[in-house]
């Protein structure tokens, strides 16, 4: 048999947790009210005693002055003893220190049992047998003189019948009690259990169908606790994996389609080549050289972004101005700009201090400028901008027609992502170039956004956290 089918599942364990906390409670409770109940009771009862000492000493004072001055009346003689301690006790006509004992023992309720006279000389004349260091004690005064003493030994223990009784219905009623908390802990433990874990197994459930690829797998679970948190979470990470799952099909589908192109083009030229169709000429060199070339920059393009992916980007962050390196890739774009019958406008702004990696920014900008030259229509314009902005430092860079559709600018950052018609793959560009520059800048610190221009074309808007201010040398 396999043991791990006999382990108590998640809602067991916890009412067993629950109902035993709940158990442990309610006994400690019991045992914690009966000793207090004991001690107490014990307590209750000693006063009452000390009470009815308190009131035979009038009646014994009494006694002794009408009896001569002495203690003999009550030698011997435990009737007359108990008529005077006991207030409650039937003399039918008799003195009170006259009649036997046996009349007197259905009124004994324990406090005279445990009674002593002494005389003063602190010898015992009748009652209780036993002195104890600890008993309570009063002088018993007859005209100005200590005549005697009057003491009482103090309950230890609930031996009288009454008592016992009482106390016995006292436990039972806390045990019936402590039954009943017990019954409606269980009761309780068990809802309690079953309410806040079966979301969490549907929350399981759906995992396990989560795990095998079902990415549309949601739960419904309407709650304002941690559990309903927990429900949203599960549906945010559902969410995300099928969109990353579906991300990933179309990247694989993208890098597939985009290395097809060049290597079926290298091999019909090798095949043609081979059979002697085409002469092993330098311009069948060149193109295939261009091709080769194609294929190693869309290679280092991936490379670049699966780095951006995992975080293992080599960056140099040191202070860099930003207006002097956008002077120098203007001019290096000038000429190219030019012989495309575009013009370049650009002014040269006052010096921006930012902190970051010069060979990374200055592809960022070279990307940027590289995609407005591809996508712009001659004759035209692209300008490129350097200011403040708060905190930043915010370089923009438009262009004039054609433009990008409004639905289409947040997905021009997209891996392979291509504006179909004037902005297409026969410009040369493998749809990577704006993904490498919004990982760059993300690394940075920094943003990038894309809007359209008041040229016509396209606006991408650059923002990176300004460094302090260098010194002069």
């Amino acid at each position: 048999m396999n043991m791990k089918h006999l382990k108590p599942g998640i809602t067991l364990q916890l009412f067993v947790a629950v109902l035993a906390t709940a158990v442990l409670g309610v006994v400690m409770m019991g045992f914690a009210a009966r000793q207090s109940f004991d001690r107490g009771f014990i307590g209750y009862l000693n006063l009452q005693a000390v009470q009815r000492l308190d009131a035979a000493m009038p009646r014994l004072q009494q006694a002794y002055a009408s009896r001569g001055g002495s203690w003999d009346f009550l030698r011997a003689r435990p009737g007359a003893w108990f008529r005077l301690i006991e207030p409650d006790a039937s003399t039918d006509g008799h003195s009170p220190w006259e009649g036997d004992a046996e009349e007197l023992a259905p009124h004994l309720l324990g406090a005279g049992r445990r009674m002593t006279l002494l005389d003063e000389q602190r010898q015992r004349v009748i009652g209780y047998p036993t002195l104890y260091a600890h008993s309570e004690q009063r002088e018993l005064v007859v005209d100005g003189k200590t005549v005697g003493w009057l003491v009482l030994a103090p309950i230890e223990s609930v031996t009288d019948a009454a008592a016992l009784r009482f106390r016995d219905e006292q436990f039972n009623a806390t045990l019936t009690t402590g039954v009943l908390a017990v019954l409606m802990a269980a009761v309780i433990a068990w809802w309690v259990a079953r309410r806040l874990l079966q979301p969490i197994r549907t929350v399981a459930q759906a995992t396990k169908r989560l795990t095998t690829g079902e990415y549309d797998t949601r739960v419904d679970i309407d709650r304002a606790d941690e559990v309903g948190q927990l429900a949203h979470d599960f549906n945010q990470l559902a969410h995300t994996l099928g969109r990353n799952e579906r991300l990933r099909r179309n990247y694989m589908a993208d890098i597939s389609h985009e290395l097809r192109t060049p290597l079926a083009v290298l091999r019909g030229e090798l095949e043609a080549m081979e059979d002697g169709i085409h002469p092993n000429s330098p311009q069948a060199i060149s193109m295939l050289l261009q091709e080769a070339q194609t294929l190693g920059q869309l290679v280092d393009d991936l490379h670049e972004l699966a780095m951006a992916d995992v975080g293992t980007q080599q960056h140099k962050p040191e202070p860099i101005d930003l207006a002097g390196l956008l002077h120098q890739q203007a001019q290096l774009f000038a000429h190219r700009c030019e012989a495309r019958g575009l013009a370049l406008q650009y002014q040269d702004s006052p010096p921006l201090w930012v902190q970051g990696d010069p060979a990374r920014l200055r592809q960022v900008l070279h990307n940027l400028l590289d995609n407005a030259l591809r996508y712009t229509h001659a004759p035209g314009t692209v300008q490129i901008s350097l200011s403040q902005a708060g905190p930043w430092a915010q370089i923009r860079i438009e262009d004039s027609a054609p433009g990008v559709a409004s639905e289409l600018l947040p997905r021009l950052f997209e891996r392979f992502f291509r504006v179909e018609a004037s902005r297409s793959r026969h410009s040369g560009g493998s749809g990577l170039g704006l993904a490498i520059c919004e990982s760059l800048i993300r690394a940075h610190g920094g943003r990038i956004a894309a809007s359209h221009s008041e040229l016509g074309g396209l606006c991408v808007e650059v923002l990176l956290p300004l460094a302090p201010a260098q010194p002069l040398n």
